[in-house]
This record gives structure tokens, C-alpha cells and sequence, in this order.
């Protein structure tokens, strides 16, 4: 008798499974042109590889004294500085008015 029992569950439990569900086609898909950083922090990081390529050729020439002054520049000053700098516009925010200009009443003609 048990069986029969353990047998009406599953049943019941594949009927609801097989309920037809809607289903998410794909992922979400993210804008293309939405990166994290702006144009002047890709600007600023060209700037720094460049700062390091010239301090490694530099280095390479065995000039001590100018190469390790880029190297320096390019790690600790120009990517630092790309990574902060906000290059990405927010959206404005909406205007309100502020309470140090209250608005005054509109005036009306009195009709006697």
C-alpha cells in the first residue's frame, strides 16, 4: 500500500515540473559602448604605458638616471591619476528649487 502512496507523489511532483514555464532567452546583454572609464582615463592610461615603454627603453640603454624618474611617473603618478580621475559624465540631475529663494505667491488683480 505504501508504494502506491510514494507512486501518487511523483506523479503529482511531474505534473508540476512539466508545467510550461517562461524562460529568460540568453543573459543580458550589456550596452557595447558602456565602459567603465571615460575617454580622458583612456587617454590618461596611453599616457602612462607610453611614460613606461620610454623609461624601459631607458633602462635598456643604461641610462641610470632618467629611466627609474618615468618608471616612477608612469606607475606611481600617471596610473594612479588615470584610474581616479572622473572622466565618465553623470547624467544631471534634475533641478530643484532651492529654500533660500522661496517662490512668491502669483499676484492677482482685486475686482471691486
Amino acid at each position: 500500500m505504501a508504494k502506491k502512496k510514494y507512486k501518487v507523489k511523483a506523479k503529482q511532483v511531474k505534473a508540476k515540473s512539466a508545467e510550461a514555464k517562461p524562460r529568460k532567452t540568453g543573459r543580458k546583454q550589456k550596452d557595447i559602448a558602456d565602459f567603465p572609464f571615460g575617454r580622458k582615463n583612456y587617454i590618461l592610461f596611453g599616457a602612462a604605458i607610453l611614460v613606461l615603454v620610454l623609461g624601459f627603453i631607458a633602462l635598456w640603454m643604461g641610462d641610470i638616471t632618467i629611466a627609474p624618474v618615468l618608471l616612477v611617473v608612469g606607475y606611481c603618478v600617471l596610473i594612479p591619476i588615470a584610474i581616479l580621475v572622473k572622466g565618465r559624465k553623470q547624467e544631471p540631475e534634475p533641478e530643484t528649487q532651492s529654500e533660500s529663494e522661496p517662490q512668491s505667491p502669483p499676484e492677482t488683480e482685486a475686482s471691486s
